[in-house]
């Protein structure tokens, strides 16, 4: 018994100086941080991919997809990884969107084509993406417009990226890539 009220009032005490050694740091960090609040840019504006905009990459990749007699499905995300459009073609497989929504996850956040994040797991030159269950499997870009992504689209096809570039292409006019530089 006496050992438990030793420990528990050392874990007590110190749990005592930690908020006044905080509450100390804090006091000698204040005068710089009302400082560098002056040059503080708190928002920032952020561009995204329209609901008309991810329709119409649909469309694009879906023609482009009949053009090369291909059936595919696809995802198109915005910058947070929210779900803004998917379409599936008539033959589809059944888990044709979920192939194509995870492609087009791993391609947001490793912010890069997914087949670049491919080769990077199957050199070993990076192994994260599948302890971080991502689907690194081409076809899948990211969408960037003036070095910010705003998105992504994931195709599930061989061909995924050829129908996502043209996609893009298409719709964005050539004011966005698919990398980041």
């Amino acid at each position: 018994m006496k050992k438990i009220l030793i420990i528990s009032g050392t874990v007590t005490g110190l749990m005592l100086l930690v908020p006044v050694q905080s509450h100390a740091q804090q006091q000698a960090h204040a005068v710089p941080a009302k400082q560098a609040t002056s040059d503080l840019k708190a928002t920032r504006d952020i561009k995204v991919i329209s609901s008309a905009g991810a329709r119409a990459l649909a469309d694009a990749c879906t023609a482009w997809a009949e053009q090369n007699k291909k059936i595919v499905a696809m995802a198109i995300l915005d910058w947070g990884g929210n779900l803004i459009e998917s379409h599936a073609m008539e033959g589809a497989p059944m888990n044709a969107i979920d192939t194509a929504l995870l492609k087009a996850k791993s391609a947001l956040r490793w912010r890069r084509p997914t087949s670049e994040t491919n080769k990077m797991v199957r050199s070993g030159e990076n192994l994260a993406p599948t302890f971080m269950h991502d689907f690194p499997q081409p076809g899948a870009l990211p969408i960037v417009v003036n070095g910010q992504v705003i998105g992504a689209m994931g195709v599930s096809s061989a061909d995924g990226e050829k129908c996502a570039q043209e996609a893009i292409d298409a719709v964005f006019n050539g004011q966005a890539t698919s990398s980041v530089q």
